[in-house]
């Protein structure tokens, strides 16, 4: 079983700590079975300790790396990737490009100073990902996984749960990375679940979830206030009245659709 660490050095301002644990790469490759029969992405392999069980899939897997360090590395360790090997910045990518507008399972131990912004991208490009799953930092995966009412539950627990069910898997201990995070990560799987569309203006669902987060422990016409203005009735909405973590998917697209009639109806 191979473990490479000797040659390419983590580097801090790019987010890496290097996973050194066999039997917890091997766990996060098994998540991919979650969607069978479809191609992989795997983002910031690194020295590859999870694209080794990745590749015992016998799927089509590409991998894509911005470290300059790791990209010979990979070439050199794994030449039966190929032209799989992309050296880029997987946030600037054009996913549709990458298998030909295919459908793939996105995987990685995720770079974690980016690991929000990689979500945000998968939302981007939920057509295309049926399935996400990978390591990140256990506060962001807390946040993935909450449930309204609950005091990690925010605007990506809602954005990714409008389109995504999220699993969490495990906790994994900082000890078992080069060098050790101050902070504890976890293994999380998403599916996409079957909404087609939010039934609401999704530009304006995003504007009032992230502002009325703003202001997450007070009423939600508090934050409200700032895209309806001071006398809109629906001010004195039941909805209004509600702390934002308390409101559901399905309760911030009604509230959309009624800040939508109203500002229809000026």
């Amino acid at each position: 079983m191979k473990a490479y660490f000797s040659q390419v050095r983590p580097k801090k301002f790019l987010g890496q700590h290097f996973l050194t644990d066999m039997d917890v790469a091997s766990r996060i490759a098994d998540t991919v079975d979650a969607c069978p029969d479809i191609p992989i992405l795997e983002v910031g392999p690194g020295t590859g300790v999870l694209t080794q069980f990745l590749l015992r899939k016998e799927r089509e897997l590409s991998v894509v790396e911005i470290d300059r360090e790791s990209v010979p590395y990979l070439h050199e360790h794994f030449p039966e990737l190929a032209e799989g090997i992309i050296e880029a910045d997987f946030l600037r990518m054009n996913l549709g490009e990458v298998f030909g507008g295919r459908q793939f399972v996105l995987t990685g131990n995720y770079p974690y100073n980016i690991s929000s912004q990689i979500f945000f991208k998968m939302l981007d490009n939920k057509d295309l990902i049926p399935c996400c799953t990978g390591m990140i930092q256990k506060e962001v995966a807390e946040r993935m996984a909450a449930a309204p009412g609950s005091k990690t539950y925010g605007v990506l627990s809602i954005m990714v749960q409008a389109w995504y069910d999220v699993e969490y898997l495990f906790t994994v201990s900082e000890h078992v990375f080069n060098p050790p995070p101050k902070v504890k990560s976890a293994v999380v799987c998403l599916r996409r679940n079957e909404r087609q569309s939010l039934g609401c203006d999704e530009r304006l669902f995003k504007r009032i979830v992230k502002t009325v987060f703003t202001m997450r422990r007070k009423m939600l016409r508090n934050g409200l206030r700032q895209i309806v203005g001071s006398d809109s009735p629906l001010l004195t909405d039941e909805l209004s009245s509600r702390r934002p973590e308390q409101l559901s998917v399905e309760d911030f697209i009604e509230l959309t659709n009624k800040v939508s009639a109203y500002e229809a109806g000026k």
